[in-house]
């Protein structure tokens, strides 16, 4: 385990949302359906454990009967720094599908790019990086 993992609970659309966070952040993708955990509080195709593992990983279920699903408020999750600029970039834009930008991917006054989006499924992402430093009066010498 690498750390803190996002567990999200979906409303019937766990599989579709791993599915596009493994096409969008790369990695290896598992799901399980209801049926083949044995679950009877939703249909038997439903996700009852969904995993996408790689550089960045997230876990999620379609929400059974009597569980409530995804609402984001007051917080968000952040990928700042988490690639280099050009990933990151692909990576909120790829968010935005379908969802709506809170705040445009922009230079902010401190020097560093950051963003945020609300993804299709109702994730809040916050995606940012430091300008990479570039080395002054350095060259080739002969």
């Amino acid at each position: 385990m690498s750390g803190l993992i996002p567990y999200i609970l979906f409303d019937g659309t766990a599989r579709q949302a791993l599915t596009d966070y493994q096409a969008i952040f790369g990695g290896k993708l598992f799901l399980h359906d209801y049926a083949s955990a044995g679950r009877t509080d939703g249909p038997a195709d439903a996700i009852a454990h969904g995993m996408v593992i790689g550089d960045v990983e997230i876990a999620g279920s379609d929400a059974g009967d009597g569980e409530s699903s995804v609402s984001m408020s007051g917080m968000f999750f952040s990928l700042l720094g988490a690639a280099d600029p050009g990933t990151l970039t692909q990576w909120f834009d790829a968010l935005a599908e379908g969802g709506s930008i809170t705040d445009p991917l922009q230079k902010r006054p401190w020097g560093d790019y950051d963003g945020t989006v609300v993804d299709k499924y109702g994730v809040t992402w916050l995606i940012g990086y430091q300008e990479p430093q570039t080395t002054q009066g350095q060259g080739a010498t002969a």
